[in-house]
């Protein structure tokens, strides 16, 4: 997959996006990140990338040129999203969306980072192909959500992590539910101990019962997830009366 990004700090991007899983994808070539900053096509010494608003007001705009020519130089993958506040919220169903596009004819898709008090508005409108956002916070630019928004694309992808079925078993996964408490070693530590089914050797049970976790959690934590399913089935109740939930803090 092709992942292109336009902003004015690349660096930020590029060191998050070089360990880990993400470095491993790029290593393999399975991630093809290019970064590109419109610093580049600007004219003037001081590489000019803002300006004041029309109308006066607080703070800079980013102006269109830069970004204009730096998306028309690289000629990058669609579609092109802006990231803000105004956009589509970003969820793990879009995630997939995106991940889809590695067996499109673009073979992915581009973000555009922005900062200050925001974007020329003609870049909305007659450049970008719509807006994400992360949600409803303010950050210094568009950079940590590109970020976000690059690792859980390519976690997706076929051959990325080690376990196939992770990505379908963990929160937001096929289940749309929270994902279970899990344990590892040791089986007792201070005195608080796993869960004796967990120890029990019995992996129907065992399956029940994290099933049955995730609904506790899901119930407790997002019980909207649980609205969005529907609602609870007749087993998912069955198994909330045969399991009881774990404490939470």
């Amino acid at each position: 997959m092709r992942i292109d990004v336009f902003t004015i700090f690349p660096g930020l991007v590029d060191a998050f996006c070089a360990d880990s899983l993400l470095g491993k994808c790029r290593a393999s070539g399975l991630l093809d990140l290019r970064l590109h900053d419109p610093r580049d096509q600007t004219s003037d010494v001081h590489r000019t990338v803002d300006d004041a608003p029309f109308g006066g007001g607080a703070g800079m705009v980013m102006k269109p040129e830069p970004i204009f020519a730096a998306v028309e130089a690289a000629g990058p993958p669609r579609p092109l999203y802006l990231l803000g506040p105004g956009g589509r919220r970003f969820d793990q169903a879009v995630a997939h969306e995106l991940a889809a596009l590695a067996d499109a004819p673009s073979g992915g898709f581009s973000l555009i980072c922005g900062r200050y008090e925001g974007i020329d508005h003609r870049v909305h409108e007659h450049l970008a192909d719509g807006e994400l956002s992360v949600g409803d916070v303010v950050l210094n630019g568009g950079e940590v959500a590109a970020c976000l928004v690059v690792e859980a694309v390519t976690r997706l992808l076929p051959g990325a992590m080690g376990n196939a079925a992770s990505p379908v078993t963990e929160s937001f996964g096929a289940s749309g539910l929270l994902e279970e408490p899990q344990y590892t070693r040791p089986a007792s530590f201070r005195g608080w101990d796993v869960p004796e089914v967990l120890r029990s050797g019995d992996h129907g049970r065992i399956e029940r019962w994290r099933r049955a976790q995730a609904l506790h959690r899901t119930l407790r934590s997002r019980p909207d997830l649980i609205e969005a399913r529907g609602g609870l089935s007749e087993t998912d109740r069955r198994l909330l009366e045969e399991f009881p939930s774990l404490p939470y803090p």
